[in-house]
């Protein structure tokens, strides 16, 4: 689905985001990304579907590379939504706003209400269709360009900081939706949310400094402490409790886990 091949890419202004970056996500994976800011997840992220290309390295889209091809066309593949919902909605209804991507990808009338109608209501945004984006708070506004990728179907979703802004409901929601895709659809979210990455994604990967530091499932992930510290994260706050009591599995990712397994 997404290989990296030695990746690295330096910004005109001389500033390497990422450094010889080696990876691979098959389909149906639940990947996130975690490190400091400024670590090269939102770099890594538009790398994959067009809007940066690599300076040195390849970076493969279902096996073709990406540099010859066009945004519009890697956009068809894999979906993006960026951390500011601002920096994405330009479109005068909630409706048209989701519709846009679908309609720019030869959707018929009847699929493409379909498809909206559907996203919307999985984002519980369907009885606002009408309204201007800028009507809603900015946590609705996330919930908006989530719905606008779901309806273009493509076959990986990159959420860019899906839960930043958003109340427990909304987080409820996002989550809801990452764990309802279909087992064949790719995600990946880059998120400082520790808990939600705990509870939805299977593998993790850690950059630090424009470096791949560490890759590997969510669970071995997290039960590193020290090397987590180092790089200055931690975690989920279940983890850390089970890593502190004795008699615990200092791998738990959930409470239910914890009791299951007290």
């Amino acid at each position: 689905m997404i290989d990296f091949k030695k990746v690295s890419f330096t910004y005109p202004v001389g500033v390497t985001a990422l450094r010889g970056i080696g990876f691979s996500i098959k389909s149906g994976e639940r990947v996130g990304l975690i490190g400091q800011n400024g670590s090269g997840k939102t770099t890594l992220m538009k790398l994959c579907n067009g809007l940066l290309k690599p300076s040195k390295g390849r970076v493969l889209i279902n096996g073709e590379d990406t540099v010859p091809q066009s945004i519009a066309s890697l956009s068809s593949i894999v979906g993006y939504v960026f951390q500011n919902p601002d920096d994405q909605i330009f479109s005068s209804t909630i409706f048209d706003e989701v519709a846009f991507g679908p309609r720019n990808l030869g959707f018929k009338k009847k699929e493409l209400k379909s498809s909206v109608k559907d996203s919307l209501e999985k984002v519980g945004l369907w009885k606002r269709r009408k309204s201007h984006p800028y009507d809603v708070g900015y946590n609705q506004r996330k919930l908006i360009t989530i719905a606008s990728i779901l309806a273009m179907d493509t076959d990986a979703v990159i959420l860019d900081e899906p839960t930043t802004g958003q109340d427990p409901v909304g987080k409820r929601v996002v989550t809801k939706i990452v764990k309802s895709l279909s087992e064949d659809k790719t995600f990946i979210v880059a998120s400082h949310d520790i808990e939600f990455i705990a509870g939805t994604c299977d593998r993790v990967i850690v950059l630090d400094d424009g470096k791949l530091v560490l890759d590997d499932s969510t669970r071995r992930v997290f039960s590193k402490k020290s090397l987590l510290k180092k790089l200055g994260l931690s975690p989920p706050m279940i983890t850390r409790v089970c890593q502190r009591v004795k008699g615990l599995k200092n791998d738990c990712l959930t409470v239910k886990e914890v009791v299951s397994g007290v």
